[in-house]
């Protein structure tokens, strides 16, 4: 009887064990720290990638640190191409005509653009009004491959869970709480 345990037991560590690479393999290599994202409709998570957009990466990791993004509001949601947050104007609906023209007011000052990081499905970059260098708070996510915006906006980032949130976000809907994973508040 103890042997039949045992060997339960033993059969079922190692087929927790064998599913714990996967889940420690879920950045890419170089990723850097990972932004989860809390909204009415669920979690997101993006790594990051300050290999290749080391200032843009910073901002945005400050910004998530001080929690400006923590009660903002998805200010642009268009089906089949991409959901937008980082206006701080979006936590007041009576300026939702305004949402989508302010930012954090220190913009990150260069543009990062890399041929490496493309517009696939669940891109994180930055938005702008025309000129990459005065990205600020604001960007976006893909919800397809948007090849048409390769090579005008910093990719700094890849969704790599909650997908299927990105999928069901809508304009006004609000971010609750952004965080950078593992990290607690003092």
């Amino acid at each position: 009887m103890l042997s039949k345990s045992l060997s339960v037991i033993v059969s079922v560590w190692l087929l927790i064990c064998s599913a714990l690479p996967t889940v420690a393999q879920q950045t890419s290599p170089g990723a850097g720290p990972v932004i989860v994202i809390e909204t009415v409709r669920g979690t997101i998570e993006f790594e990051t990638y300050p290999e290749d957009a080391p200032k843009t990466v910073a901002h945005i990791v400050a910004l998530v640190r001080r929690g400006f993004y923590n009660g903002l509001r998805i200010h642009r949601a268009e089906p089949n191409f991409v959901i937008q947050m980082g206006d701080p104007q979006s936590r007041d609906m009576s300026k939702k005509e305004l949402w989508g023209t302010r930012d954090s007011g220190k913009p990150i000052g260069v543009s990062e653009i890399s041929k490496k990081r493309t517009h696939k499905k669940g891109a994180v970059g930055m938005a702008h009004a025309g000129n990459a260098a005065a990205a600020d708070s604001q960007f976006y996510i893909t919800r397809r491959a948007t090849s048409s915006l390769d090579g005008r906006y910093t990719v700094f980032g890849q969704v790599i869970a909650g997908s299927d949130v990105v999928d069901k976000i809508e304009p006004g809907d609000m971010i609750k709480k952004m965080s950078v994973k593992g990290e607690k508040k003092p």
